[in-house]
């Protein structure tokens, strides 16, 4: 079974900078860490590799040559390859930008039976990069995976959450499947592991190396949707002291939250 697990480089806390002429996350390998949703991911790859044997994982990601990092964690966590796609033009991207561009990785690596991407990531949180790689490949595909209940030779039979039911589904391979944050335990990277990819190799892709080079279908100008403005909050705490007996202090408090539209 071959598995490509898809993963992403996301800042590591609300502390970011953000390019003022292109209005674009700063991605320069400072204070990032890979998508907590994928550790999810990478796991249950790891859980599918282990049911059947001779399969391998194969760790994708899109970014900077900085996101090579991520992918190293990957490697040393248990993936078995490893491929960056990082080209100039594909900043910016949306997130249909961003789905087709790893689905033409995909279609350049080939050989899958199951594509695993973690629900979501935590600098866009749309859960939808996933399910558009899915519709470019022309595949099916399952979203929020809590379980992987059985592993046949071409289906998997699994166990989807939504937020007022659960289903049991049997999907075809080749698929694609999202996986849900606690389905399971993500396992640490192994020093071993680290002392044998001592020298990683990751393999680079950019626009030439894919089947459709056309620079218009990616990056800012391959995305319908573009952010005009984005910055982070500005943080500031004010105080107000009320005093009187309980029932005065009681009204003011309330009368402080309505105003402030908490309640």
């Amino acid at each position: 079974m071959n598995i490509i697990t898809c993963i992403k480089q996301v800042p590591a806390s609300s502390n970011v900078q953000v390019d003022p002429k292109t209005g674009v996350l700063i991605r320069d390998g400072n204070n990032v860490k890979m998508n907590p949703f994928d550790l999810f991911g990478l796991e249950a790859s790891f859980m599918l590799k282990s049911k059947r044997e001779g399969s391998v994982v194969h760790a994708i990601t899109m970014g900077p040559p900085s996101a090579s990092a991520a992918l190293k964690e990957a490697l040393h966590m248990g993936a078995d390859h490893a491929t960056l796609i990082s080209d100039r033009r594909f900043a910016g991207a949306d997130v249909l930008a961003t789905s087709y561009t790893l689905s033409q990785l995909i279609k350049h690596i080939n050989h899958y039976d199951v594509i695993v991407c973690g629900k979501q990531t935590t600098d866009g949180d749309t859960a939808q990069v996933g399910p558009e790689i899915a519709e470019f490949l022309g595949i099916p595909h399952i979203p929020y995976v809590k379980e992987i209940i059985d592993v046949k030779d071409k289906s998997l039979v699994l166990r989807s959450a939504y937020d007022d039911h659960e289903e049991i589904v049997e999907i075809i391979m080749p698929c694609l499947i999202t996986i849900e944050k606690d389905m399971n335990t993500p396992r640490l990277p192994s020093y071993l592991r680290k002392r044998m990819f001592k020298q990683e190799i990751i393999k680079m892709i950019s626009l030439k190396d894919l089947e459709d080079q056309n620079p218009d279908h990616y990056g800012l100008s391959g995305s319908p949707t573009q952010v005009e403005e984005i910055f982070p909050p500005k943080k500031r705490m004010d105080t107000e002291k009320v005093t009187g007996n309980k029932t005065d202090l009681a009204k003011k408090i309330f009368d402080i939250l309505k105003e402030s539209r908490y309640v």
